[in-house]
């Protein structure tokens, strides 16, 4: 069976967008590949945190992940930090990495432009893709599930990989980019032009998947639509209600096309309403999953398990490292 690596920072509490577009897929992929799922809480620290609410954060985003149908019997779901191996295989690829490759991220750019005013620029905001290289690298990943905005780093990760086979021995599994199948891009509420994310100013722009259930539901009455009255999947003329289409498809396993023929001479207003009832349904639903693994102790058992699972295959790839590398003891 073939490996899936994926990590995600607890930089915040996931949008439906990233429900959509993600985790509602891995409860499908992980029956498919040995499966990897790991909070990357070292990545979050390339920029200040809140200690507690970065414990608090990450605690929440393992249970979501749980949440979303994920089964701690048939996959790996641990905290980075939580397993050295990560740390160790990022030195060793920033050895191989080249300082130029780094400088060109665009989230680097991005990031070092926000930050450099108010505290000065982090080496870890240059640096992380090395260690993203490494989260990936270390479990001899086949597949990377990821969304248009990590592309790149997953290119330099094939690179290093690459460079690390012709330099010292040929042991890292070079990995494939998996893109979302359907709803990879759930767009703003209030603005279809852009991405949803769990960032924007405007919080009617996004639904938080701890929103309040009815709060959220609001959120989607008042959602932009387009001009004109008709109720159908266009991208290009209707962006709007197509986004809104997509979220009412994927959260109620109806397909877009018997939505458009079910509300055919309907109102947006009607529309509005009824997907509204659809997300107050999951959100509700899909909380009272998340606060049972927060309180009920199961959660931390879980990622014990994970971790010491993950330590197991991870240790291994990085003592092949390094004895490629030629460091420690070892005489041949």
């Amino acid at each position: 069976m073939k490996t899936l690596f994926s990590g995600v920072q607890p930089s915040g509490i996931p949008t439906i967008g990233n429900y959509i577009g993600a985790y509602q897929q891995f409860a499908a992929l992980q029956h498919e590949y040995d499966s990897y799922f790991c909070i990357v809480d070292q990545h979050a620290i390339t920029i200040p945190q809140d200690r507690l609410k970065l414990r608090e954060n990450t605690k929440k985003l393992a249970a979501i992940y749980l949440a979303s149908g994920l089964d701690p019997d048939k996959i790996t779901l641990f905290i980075q930090s939580e397993v050295a191996a990560h740390a160790k295989a990022a030195w060793m690829l920033q050895c191989v990495g080249y300082i130029g490759e780094l400088e060109r991220m665009t989230q680097y750019k991005d990031k070092a432009r926000q930050h450099s005013q108010k505290d000065g620029i982090s080496v870890g905001l240059l640096t992380y893709p090395s260690l993203m290289a490494a989260d990936i690298l270390i479990y001899g990943a086949h597949v990377v599930p990821v969304g248009e905005d990590q592309g790149q780093h997953l290119e330099l990760t094939r690179d290093l990989a690459d460079r690390f086979n012709l330099k010292y021995n040929d042991i890292l599994t070079v990995p494939e980019v998996k893109h979302p199948e359907y709803g990879g891009r759930i767009m703003s509420l209030n603005d279809p032009a852009r991405k949803m994310s769990k960032s924007d100013d405007n919080q009617k722009g996004y639904i938080s998947l701890l929103d309040d259930p009815k709060a959220a539901a609001k959120k989607i009455r008042s959602a932009v639509t387009d001009s004109g009255t008709e109720i159908k999947y266009d991208k290009e003329e209707k962006p709007g209600i197509s986004n809104l289409l997509t979220i009412y498809s994927s959260l109620s396993d109806q397909n877009i096309d018997s939505l458009v023929e079910d509300y055919a001479g309907k109102s947006y207003g009607e529309f509005k309403t009824d997907l509204g009832g659809v997300v107050e349904t999951f959100l509700s639903d899909f909380q009272s999953r998340v606060n049972d693994y927060l309180e009920s102790g199961k959660l931390d058992d879980i990622l014990d398990a994970g971790a010491e699972r993950a330590s197991r295959k991870a240790d291994k790839m990085v003592t092949k490292m390094e004895r490629a590398m030629g460091l420690g003891r070892k005489k041949r």
